[in-house]
């Protein structure tokens, strides 16, 4: 249920009739006997008395009549989901064109209007709706659209059915960026994100969202470099995130250098088993601390030893001595480590049984630094080389006429690699 722009939302007929099917509506909810009761003040209050302008040309007067109607909105009402979203948007219409929308009493009123639908004895389904109706009728830059978006994300996550909402990142970003206000606000709202999907078992998704709270934070600011550890920690126990030089280069976690969780993190972007061994004997009480699993460790920094290792060797033959040696297994477990590091999608390339060999084709950096570019440019220079040759080779072809020794000639001189560097600077 992914809202859009502010929208409008359209009535038909003259303003006192409006009203009056809104208080028919809510009147409904009572006895038959205390209905004429119920509704007869509202009726007096839309007649035009002598001296009076009539209520079509007096906007005070007409919003005056709609705060008293909305005041008596206890709850969805007596209706099926269309009637109540359709009594909804009438009074969403008329909430955005009467009322003035950077007036506290205006945010007084959405609080308790908020409130209402979210405390509402009904299916949630219809409670989504009217939210997002009210959050699309609002203007963009406007600081009330926060407060509906934050009672509509609470109540899909406490029903675990945040997946409705069809949550795009980037559209969260850009939503934040329009709304008109403090910055506190739109960093608690980010933070509220991360929560809620945590709280419904996306960690994956609530780990993003952490990024961009912490981006949206002062990077020296205790609570940023508090949400930056949190941060180490939670991507540390994602058992499929091997993407840690994008968290490294986060001002806020470059702040917290100092911290234990920093220097276990630089072994993940950079080093190996060996280091991640020597942190955990000299940490024995962090695996608790942090609620780290240190065989699940142990397996995401061996992946990356390899992935690192593929790396270096893309476009050659790596032995599985050299696979064993590397990340300390016995030459009988590389084919498992091997199968595991392509399905996290860090390598690609081809094993041999036979001549107990793997064939990297490409792999993904762990961090992007000055030596990655260093090696990023050896590897383009020689598929330059072995382009140039293979013209040199077309051109001569050609000149002797010879078709045939031009397709020989090709697939004899082919550069090895050629797709590697773009797969690298990937």
């Amino acid at each position: 249920m992914a809202t859009a722009d502010a929208v409008s939302v359209f009535a038909e007929g003259t303003f006192q009739e409006q009203i009056r099917e809104l208080v028919d509506y809510i009147a409904r909810t009572r006895s038959e006997e205390e209905r004429p009761l119920f509704v007869q003040p509202f009726a007096d209050l839309l007649e035009t008395t002598e001296g009076q302008k009539p209520i079509e040309e007096d906007e005070p007067r007409r919003a005056k009549v709609f705060t008293t109607v909305l005041g008596e909105v206890k709850g969805l009402g007596d209706g099926a989901d269309k009637e109540i979203e359709g009594f909804f948007n009438l009074l969403v219409s008329h909430f955005v064109s009467l009322l003035p929308l950077d007036a506290p009493e205006t945010k007084d009123h959405l609080a308790v209007l908020l409130q209402t639908i979210a405390t509402a004895d009904h299916q949630a389904f219809v409670k989504y709706r009217i939210l997002s109706n009210l959050y699309n009728a609002l203007p963009r830059r406007s600081s009330l659209r926060l407060p509906v978006y934050k009672t509509l994300l609470q109540l899909a996550s406490d029903n675990e059915e945040i997946e409705l909402l069809s949550l795009d990142r980037s559209d969260v970003e850009k939503w934040v960026a329009e709304w008109d206000v403090p910055s506190e606000d739109k960093s608690s709202f980010l933070q509220l994100v991360a929560t809620s999907f945590a709280k419904c078992g996306q960690l994956a998704t609530s780990y993003d969202y952490t990024l961009s709270y912490i981006r949206s934070l002062p990077s020296d600011s205790p609570v940023a470099q508090a949400a930056a550890v949190d941060a180490i920690a939670a991507a540390l126990r994602l058992p499929s995130l091997f993407d840690f030089d994008t968290l490294f280069r986060l001002d806020a976690v470059v702040a917290a250098q100092d911290h234990e969780l920093f220097s276990l993190l630089r072994i993940f972007i950079n080093e190996g088993l060996p280091e991640f061994q020597a942190w955990a004997g000299s940490h024995a009480d962090a695996f608790a601390k942090y609620d780290f699993d240190q065989a699940q460790l142990e397996r995401k920094i061996r992946l990356l030893g390899l992935t690192s290792l593929a790396y270096q060797n893309i476009g050659k033959e790596l032995s599985y001595s050299t696979i064993a040696t590397t990340i300390q297994i016995e030459p009988s477990q590389v084919e498992r480590w091997v199968i595991d590091v392509i399905r996290a999608g860090l390598v690609s390339g081809r094993l041999s049984q036979k001549a107990q060999t793997w064939h990297v084709t490409r792999a993904t950096a762990r961090s992007f630094e000055r030596s990655q570019w260093e090696l990023l440019e050896q590897r383009l220079h020689t598929w330059k080389t072995g382009i140039a040759s293979v013209l040199d080779v077309v051109a001569t072809a050609r000149r002797r006429g010879g078709v045939e020794a031009v397709a020989t000639a090709t697939t004899a001189e082919a550069p090895a690699a050629v797709p590697q560097a773009a797969a690298a600077a990937a």
